[in-house]
């Protein structure tokens, strides 16, 4: 640990091995005893030039780097690639395509937000409930195993289709999971979320008002844990999520001000309960369909640029594809919730106390991955 003492601030290096980062994430602290007048971070520990790389790949050989990006979703990174080359070439994917997507999608954010939920309790002091997260989010890696061979970086979202169907009787095994699973939410809110001393660390830290949300272009369970009901799945709909039935909460301010630490923790909670209803519906619109139906032969997409985004657990992800007509693309870039989010750290943190720092990183939920690409 750096020592600098100047004036009466002193600066005080947090990570980039440090635990509660939630990865490679060096945070400079200026602190005046435990109050922390400014919270510097600092990426790039992670960099591994994904962009340079899709250059020199043909597109079908960018999906197994966009599963390296938020290694936590890696279905979500891979869906929302391969729904922008499709629109640059004007691919339409069969109704059997687009449910299997779907159903992957949100089991994937329901496994993210376990993640998320167990090691913020771990941060909070809670250990208890990172054993029961996990113990959940086993058995929707065994589902995603069983489809694809992979428990956490899938490849499974291809160019016009996907990588196999389904295995017979997965969706008797999705049912049975839900089933099970959501009487467990409820476990997790007795055991964590509604916990007297959780709400204390949690409820009046890290406020992030609405306006400095959107300014900061925080996106995802961070933007709505502010009360800013914006969802791309409802508000620019890809994949007919628009035939289906959820809701979309937002941070409500019930143990404090509204766009605290808790408010996004909460935001995250409830989410899962509304993914597990559109997996119900997706189950019943299951329709007959070869999942190679739509996959071309050589995926050369005609020149020109496309920009399409997805709502991916920690929010926006953001794909911008440039053609030039080739088996390549001239360039691909990425806009990464996380990294938006981090922006608005320093922001957020000032004031806080040195434990708080914790909490406020935490809640944001960031996969380094993601933010250094």
């Amino acid at each position: 640990m750096e020592v600098d003492i100047a004036g009466d601030l002193m600066t005080l290096n947090m990570g980039p091995q440090h635990p509660s980062t939630h990865g490679v994430l060096r945070l400079e602290l200026k602190t005046d005893g435990e109050v922390v007048h400014e919270a510097i971070p600092h990426i790039g520990y992670l960099h591994r030039c994904f962009e340079k790389h899709a250059e020199n790949v043909d597109y079908p050989g960018v999906i197994p780097f966009t599963d390296r990006m938020d290694y936590v979703a890696s279905m979500n990174n891979n869906l929302g690639y391969a729904l922008t080359v499709e629109k640059l070439m004007g691919i339409q994917v069969n109704n059997r395509v687009r449910c299997i997507r779907i159903i992957m999608a949100e089991l994937n954010r329901i496994a993210s937000h376990l993640l998320a939920a167990g090691t913020y309790g771990i941060d909070m002091g809670s250990y208890t409930p990172f054993l029961h997260c996990f113990r959940d989010r086993e058995k929707i890696l065994d589902l995603f195993e069983e489809t694809c061979g992979a428990r956490l970086l899938y490849n499974y979202n291809w160019v016009g289709g996907l990588m196999y169907d389904i295995p017979t009787g997965f969706e008797d095994k999705v049912v049975d999971f839900l089933d099970y699973f959501e009487p467990q939410v409820d476990n997790l809110n007795r055991l964590l979320s509604y916990n007297y001393i959780f709400i204390k660390r949690t409820a009046n830290v890290g406020i992030v008002p609405p306006d400095v949300a959107v300014s900061y272009g925080m996106t995802g369970p961070n933007l709505r844990g502010s009360g800013v009901k914006w969802d791309v799945r409802k508000d620019e709909p890809y994949l007919g999520y628009e035939e289906f039935d959820f809701d979309v909460p937002v941070g409500l301010g019930d143990h404090g001000p509204v766009g605290s630490c808790f408010d996004r923790y909460i935001v995250r909670i409830k989410e899962v309960k509304e993914s597990c209803k559109i997996v119900r519906q997706a189950v019943k619109k299951l329709t007959p369909g070869d999942v190679h139906e739509s996959l071309p032969k050589r995926v050369k997409p005609p020149a020109g640029e496309v920009y399409m985004r997805t709502e991916c657990p920690r929010g926006e992800l953001g794909y911008y594809i440039v053609s030039d007509g080739s088996l390549k693309p001239y360039r691909v870039k990425v806009k990464s919730p996380c990294f938006t989010a981090m922006s608005a750290f320093t922001e957020i943190s000032r004031g806080a106390m040195i434990s708080d720092i914790v909490a406020i990183v935490g809640s944001i939920d960031i996969v380094l991955g993601e933010i250094d690409r």
